[in-house]
């Protein structure tokens, strides 16, 4: 393990649009130009990168124009999301709906995406399926369900080996109970799969939500065929899916987190994903990597060492010293 780090930080790019909820649908900011998110995006110390949202942000008919715009703010496309989620037909699921038809206009959806990835010389493709999961009993075929939404996952990957899919799992919202709801029934589906290029994308705040251990989920992942492919930073109180700027809340867990994924050997980006509602977008996108380097200047050679004798100790005292002394007791 290599304690030198390089880390890559982007953003996507609709955290820096409006945001609005259910109880103001047009949203609490004035909607922006997509060339002027993607202005500000490039001004972030940091940002690198930006991830897409099908249909949102890019469709196969204005694939030339995006990819212009990132390449004259030095942007990396870093992955692109289909959008299976935002819109009515995906009202009771895309990958496991009981519908075949659905199920197929799911597949269509995401090769759209793949080969617009291809062109731009994206590498991921970051499933979010929030819409294939449950609400009541007694309404769920779960063997059925589970199985139609891992095949689908699987056809899609397999006629594009090319690129990585990224299986970005959350316990619930929009359904009640999300089909792919935590770390390791995630992974689960991945390796069903049979494909090399399937993984597993963490979302903090989902996997806050799920009640894990970030730190703990991340190195499972890792530890089962380095299947994790995929960050999402940002926080929450872990009783909803807040948003919030990265190291408002759990700012231990995040040290421990950041420990964790360059000691297991984590390379891929580190993106914001946040929902800024009242906040200035490009602020808090700003403050978040901000958080996440400051994190990363304290995990110096000598702290690292410092860190695998404490965890080989296990001693919650003397941890807990250490952290104290980091965090408040430095010249």
């Amino acid at each position: 393990m290599n304690n030198t780090t390089n880390n890559r930080y982007s953003v996507i790019l609709g955290n820096l649009g409006n945001t609005c909820d259910r109880f103001l649908s047009s949203g609490y900011k004035e909607a922006l130009p997509k060339n002027e998110m993607v202005r500000q995006a490039a001004a972030i110390p940091g940002i690198e990168g930006i991830e897409l949202v099908g249909s949102w942000d890019i469709r196969e008919d204005n694939v030339a124009e995006v990819a212009g715009l990132l390449q004259e703010h030095r942007l990396t496309c870093v992955s692109i999301i289909p959008d299976l989620f935002s819109q009515k037909r995906w009202g009771n699921g895309s990958f496991g709906a009981k519908d075949p038809e659905i199920r197929a206009q799911a597949l269509e959806e995401t090769r759209s995406v793949a080969r617009i990835a291809q062109s731009m010389g994206c590498p991921l493709i970051n499933l979010w399926l929030g819409q294939d999961g449950y609400d009541y009993p007694l309404t769920a075929d779960y063997r059925r369900q589970r199985t139609d939404l891992m095949e689908g996952i699987r056809v899609v990957a397999s006629e594009f080996p090319d690129l990585r899919f990224a299986l970005e799992y959350k316990p619930k919202e929009p359904r009640t109970h999300s089909f792919q709801a935590r770390a390791a029934d995630t992974l689960l589906m991945a390796i069903e799969t049979g494909l090399e290029n399937v993984g597993v994308c963490i979302d903090v705040g989902h996997s806050l939500m799920a009640g894990e251990n970030v730190a703990e989920s991340a190195v499972l992942l890792q530890h089962h065929g380095k299947k994790l492919f995929h960050m999402h930073f940002n926080d929450n109180y872990r009783t909803w899916d807040d948003d919030m700027i990265v190291g408002s809340l759990h700012t231990v867990e995040y040290f421990e987190l950041l420990f964790w994924l360059r000691e297991s050997g984590y390379a891929g980006w580190y993106s914001m994903d946040q929902y800024p509602y009242r906040e200035d977008g490009a602020a808090a996108v700003s403050e978040s990597v901000a958080f996440l380097q400051s994190v990363e200047k304290l995990l110096t050679p000598q702290r690292f060492e410092e860190l695998r004798e404490l965890i080989a100790k296990g001693d919650a005292t003397a941890s807990t010293r250490w952290m104290r002394t980091l965090m408040f007791d430095r010249a």
